[in-house]
């Protein structure tokens, strides 16, 4: 178990998959919730099952490329809390498998939009409230595609790619502080967008995003001293960036 009593948690992305097992994970580990998706009836079904875990959350339905929004909910945290001890930007959009030279411009500019240019705009909002927390932590959820450069996936892929270099980035820039970030590759998960992409495959043959969630709780804790490095769930460890990945 990993006691985050008393620590606030932002998770984007939290109506559904990975974002909503983690955001009620952090929770029954006692860290208040805000959590952040568009579709308010899936963040309802987070709430009340937070309430059943005896946790707390805040509910924030919004669309993370309303850029100004996203600037609002860095300065509403900070009027409320002072200060955020956890980030999980999980927030993405797959787009669509297609050869790059088929992608409609209409899916590049959203998928960058939301899983990069949005992420970033989260980072830039919180940042200073991250550096207030004694321990700050922040978990940037990447893709295996970001690495493997899969035929097909080229908008998801470069997108991830991309998060994982300004997680690098931030990393380095914060190495003297109490904050800490790091990327995740969560692997094959049982999640809506997993399907979207494997239409053909058994989703009963991959974990389900509970399990995720499960092996993402330490990582936010004040004992993880990693960062600027690469948590691959399906192997339950980091990687090093120096090193070959």
């Amino acid at each position: 178990m990993t006691s985050l009593q008393g620590r606030i948690a932002l998770v984007t992305g939290a109506s559904r998959g990975i974002g909503y097992w983690t955001a009620l994970a952090l929770a029954k580990e006692g860290a208040h919730v805000i959590a952040v998706a568009r579709t308010t009836g899936g963040l309802e079904e987070l709430d009340d099952a937070i309430q059943a875990a005896g946790g707390t959350a805040t509910l924030v339905p919004m669309d993370l490329t309303d850029m100004q929004a996203v600037d609002r909910l860095g300065a509403a945290i900070n009027e409320r809390w002072g200060k955020l001890d956890i980030l999980v930007a999980n927030a993405g959009v797959l787009g669509t498998i297609s050869p790059v030279g088929h992608v409609e411009a209409k899916v590049f500019d959203k998928v960058m939009a939301v899983n990069v240019t949005a992420t970033w705009r989260v980072i830039r909002s919180v940042e200073p409230l991250l550096l207030k927390s004694d321990a700050g932590r922040a978990l940037i959820l990447s893709s295996g595609v970001a690495h493997s450069a899969r035929a097909f996936w080229g908008p998801y892929a470069a997108s991830k790619a991309a998060v994982e270099t300004l997680a690098r980035v931030w990393a380095a820039e914060t190495e003297k502080t109490a904050l800490k970030v790091n990327s995740i590759d969560p692997g094959a998960t049982r999640t809506a967008m997993r399907a979207q992409a494997m239409p053909g495959e058994n989703p009963e043959t991959l974990p389900h995003p509970e399990e995720t969630a499960a092996k993402l709780v330490p990582l936010c804790a004040p004992s993880c001293l990693e960062s600027g490095k690469l948590f691959r769930v399906a192997e339950n460890r980091f990687f090093d960036y120096q090193l070959p990945v």
